[in-house]
């Protein structure tokens, strides 16, 4: 590595080898998202989320290989009564978030394969306990009926104590956990 190159230019192909833009101010993002919170109950009639999509493709998948057990499930049920579950408002808008990551970070000059994580720890690791951390907030996200971005920011922003009280066991408990993780980051 040379002493000049940018730490944004390390690990990419020559055709990616740009500096990456800085990051976009919180508030103004905040802003956006606010708006495209407002947006979303203007048009579809309803907030954002993101679990939904994720119980509604595997309803999908359940009811592809067994159907049979996907009928006789009322939470399948559920799903799969309603229609093709992938053709939900909720799937749809989990692969616009996709997308919309991916050319934000192509146009950004943040593309790169990379794993995120102290330099003490191992890349298998940081995976592992990537896994279990978000396999942990997708179980609780089906039983809270709801993510982070459906309670907060969608119950949120309709006054929902529910979602209030949610959120302030969120952060206190992740204020209160920090330290155990904190040599993930060193």
């Amino acid at each position: 590595m040379s002493a000049s190159a940018h730490p944004a230019q390390l690990a990419r192909p020559a055709g990616l080898a740009r500096l990456a833009r800085p990051y976009a101010n919180p508030y103004v993002a905040g802003f956006g998202l606010g708006l495209v919170l407002l947006a979303t109950y203007a048009i579809m009639g309803h907030g954002i989320g993101a679990s939904g999509a994720f119980a509604a493709s595997v309803a999908a998948g359940v009811s592809s290989v067994a159907p049979s057990h996907a009928a006789a499930n009322d939470y399948y049920r559920a799903y799969n009564d309603a229609g093709n579950p992938l053709a939900s408002w909720i799937v749809i808008e989990v692969a616009g978030i996709f997308a919309g990551a991916f050319i934000s970070a192509l146009l950004a000059g943040r593309l790169q394969r990379t794993i995120e994580k102290g330099s003490g720890v191992a890349p298998k690791t940081r995976l592992a306990w990537a896994f279990a951390g978000g396999s942990l907030m997708g179980f609780a996200s089906r039983l809270a009926r709801g993510c982070t971005s459906g309670l907060a920011l969608t119950g949120g922003a309709a006054l929902s104590v529910g979602s209030w009280v949610f959120m302030l066991a969120l952060f206190g408990a992740a204020y209160a956990l920090a330290p155990l993780f904190r040599k993930q980051w060193r």
